[in-house]
């Protein structure tokens, strides 16, 4: 297998992890500034390389797996700092939801695979804004550098839990004729 510059940027953003945890650690006053644009690096190059696949016509099945694993795994993290960051229930539940979501939604996505039924439950536009709504979220909370940057983005992380709710609903209504199937 040949590694192109998409694929690249994917792999890069798995290997930003540690580092991401490591800053977000660190005892110093600009850790959560830098940590925050750890985490705009990755969401920018995530949009970038499915762009860069599309657009150069440089997808490959490698990439096509490994983008979506390299999200979910930045995403989950940053879930999992400021939940201990923060250290209150109606940060932790939320978070918890989010991950949950996840793991059913990509369960479910490759059991419908499994039947050939992969497209009955594609990306929708709420799922599209429940990423952005989620990612300008985790932006604000990670950087915190003042009430009003965590308030906006504990508000941003309420409307996206309501949106990853809305969007696992929407997934499973689609796939519900193959679930309830006897």
């Amino acid at each position: 297998m040949r590694f192109n510059i998409p694929t690249l940027l994917t792999l890069f953003r798995i290997i930003l992890i540690p580092f991401f945890i490591l800053i977000f650690y660190l005892p110093f006053t600009w850790t959560p500034l830098v940590c925050a644009l750890i985490f705009v690096f990755a969401a920018i190059t995530d949009w970038f390389d499915g762009f860069l696949a599309r657009k150069w016509k440089q997808t490959t099945r490698f990439g096509a797996f490994l983008d979506p694993v390299a999200d979910k795994v930045i995403i989950s993290t940053a879930l999992v700092l400021i939940s201990e960051y923060y250290h209150v229930w109606w940060i932790t539940l939320p978070a918890a939801t989010m991950i949950t979501r996840e793991i059913i939604i990509s369960a479910l996505r490759e059991w419908m695979a499994e039947l050939g039924k992969r497209n009955n439950i594609a990306v929708s536009w709420i799922g599209k804004i429940k990423t952005v709504s989620q990612m300008l979220s985790l932006i604000a909370l990670l950087w915190r550098p003042d009430s009003y940057v965590v308030l906006a983005g504990v508000v941003a992380f309420y409307v996206s839990t309501i949106l990853t709710f809305w969007s696992m609903f929407q997934y499973l209504k689609a796939a519900r004729n193959y679930l309830l199937e006897l």
